[in-house]
């Protein structure tokens, strides 16, 4: 007997496996913080493997409604295919096991790809961005820094994008093809600045030209009946949309990456 075909990130045939598939429960992802259980998802022969986030798992939040964050996947999947740079693993949100939840596909990190580091001194070496000093124990610190990667500078437009609470280098999945994959997007489109990220090497910079054409596309697809702001709408409330493109048109019109605002802890913790 074949094995089962194997179904490659970001195709149509991912989104088609996801939605239809049969859902089976494998394990538990011990540390997430919400109900995260690995599954393996079947459907016309062909099989891969995938996260399930059942509503039901997560824990209730000050600031974010009960019962969205598998909504809020979703929606920030459909940003990242919007913005043509594919940064989000297919994901999609759907009946499972446990009740209607998020099913996203597993992602294959490599780890050997370095992107965070801590480093002695106060200024980072050429091919890294400094994030800011943190303690190492012992009283002493170092320098957390980040690589000046591409990659990274676009999931940082992204987080701007998705107002993203939470990008921890954990969420961070670089492939063995030199692909790199956000994950864990639970806390995101609120209507309030609560960017957190590890990516602030770039903060104040100008945005790459590329960047600034993604986001006049996506202006364009969050206008009143456009057809990313069509496929957001009954993921994210009315108001949050609205704060989207608001946060992209302050984007387009500053020309430059965010700062911190220093109202919210720039950084999240545990920053892995």
């Amino acid at each position: 007997m074949s094995a089962p075909e194997r179904i490659p990130p970001r195709s149509v045939t991912s989104v088609e496996l996801l939605t239809d598939g049969e859902l089976t429960v494998r394990g538990r992802i011990r540390e997430a913080s919400n109900a995260a259980l690995f599954c393996t998802v079947a459907y016309e022969g062909r099989e891969a493997s995938c996260v399930y986030k059942p509503v039901a798992g997560e824990r209730p939040l000050w600031d974010f409604p009960d019962g969205t964050l598998a909504q809020r996947e979703v929606a920030a999947y459909e940003v990242s295919e919007a913005t043509g740079w594919g940064l989000v693993p297919p994901t999609v949100l759907r009946d499972g096991p446990y009740g209607e939840g998020m099913v996203q596909l597993w992602i294959e990190a490599t780890p050997e790809a370095e992107l965070l580091a801590l480093v002695d001194g106060e200024d980072p070496e050429p091919g890294w961005k400094a994030i800011g000093f943190a303690e190492v124990g012992e009283g002493k610190t170092a320098l957390l820094v980040h690589a000046d990667d591409e990659r990274l500078r676009r999931m940082a437009v992204l987080d701007a994008v998705i107002n993203n609470a939470d990008r921890k280098g954990g969420h961070l999945l670089p492939t063995e093809g030199g692909h790199l994959y956000g994950i864990d997007h639970g806390v995101t489109f609120n209507v309030d600045n609560k960017l957190r990220t590890l990516l602030w090497g770039w903060a104040g910079e100008p945005l790459a030209e590329e960047a600034v054409d993604v986001l006049g596309a996506l202006r364009e697809g969050l206008k009143e009946g456009g057809d990313l702001a069509v496929r957001l709408t009954g993921l994210i409330t009315a108001a949050e949309l609205e704060a989207t493109r608001a946060r992209v048109a302050a984007l387009v019109t500053s020309g430059k990456h965010p700062e911190p605002s220093g109202e919210w802890p720039a950084i999240p913790w545990p920053p892995v």
